[in-house]
């Protein structure tokens, strides 16, 4: 079996050589890469399981980077970042960000926030990638909506946890503990925004009216419920 692989793209060259060398002891391929150019031009090549991004990236901005990551890869996403303020957590998660780890970082709180992340993106009990509901089609592997005349609308990784979830348990009440549990990442402010941030997004995408939503019911005070009928190939 192929070991996971995880991208660091950090422009110190002592946190990418700190990071890899923690990351490959506990079992993972790595790559690195010192600019963001440079990193998007291997995704042309390959595919990684979790990309870790710095935000003060020398050559372009890089919560644009993550937004577009979050849209056009089936990788996981943690933020390394020397900035500590709330909004700027918030923001890199609203954005598309899995997981936010603050400069100074110890490398065993990365190689657990990866695992994390891995455990979190493997199917339990189910290899289908394509789920139908309410005349949708999610397709998983690809990461797109398809409504029932065809059109196409992408969704995110990270919108696709909480889609799959969703579909998983169809018709059952969903606490934010059950979400965090399943979803990994730290309880708290950050996850909660991030999690109202995703059913949100997800939402619009599935084209529900925001003030009486049908799909993804909001149970105030107990969680989140999926009241569609869903079907896997």
């Amino acid at each position: 079996m192929t070991k996971p692989l995880v991208t660091i793209l950090d422009d110190e060259p002592e946190i990418r050589r700190m990071l890899a060398e923690a990351l490959q002891e506990a079992g993972y391929r790595t790559a690195s890469f010192a600019r963001a150019t440079e990193f998007e031009a291997s995704l042309k090549t390959s595919s990684p399981d979790v990309c870790l991004v710095d935000l003060g990236l020398p050559d372009k901005d890089g919560l644009a980077l993550v937004h577009r990551l979050a849209l056009e890869s089936g990788a996981s996403i943690i933020i390394i970042s020397g900035r500590a303020q709330v909004q700027d957590r918030i923001t890199g998660l609203e954005l598309g960000a899995d997981d936010y780890i603050i400069k100074p970082f110890d490398p065993s709180e990365v190689v657990a926030r990866v695992r994390a992340r891995m455990r979190s993106t493997k199917p339990v009990g189910r290899v289908s990638e394509t789920a139908h509901f309410s005349g949708w089609i999610a397709q998983f592997d690809s990461y797109v909506l398809r409504d029932k005349d065809g059109v196409e609308t992408p969704f995110s990784h990270a919108e696709g946890e909480v889609l799959r979830m969703f579909l998983n348990s169809p018709k059952r009440l969903i606490s934010r503990a059950q979400m965090q549990e399943n979803l990994g990442g730290a309880a708290g402010e950050s996850f909660d925004r991030a999690m109202d941030v995703r059913i949100s997004r997800l939402r619009t995408k599935l084209r529900e009216d925001p003030k009486n939503p049908q799909l993804i019911k909001t149970i105030y005070g107990a969680g989140y419920i999926f009241l569609g009928d869903v079907t896997w190939d």
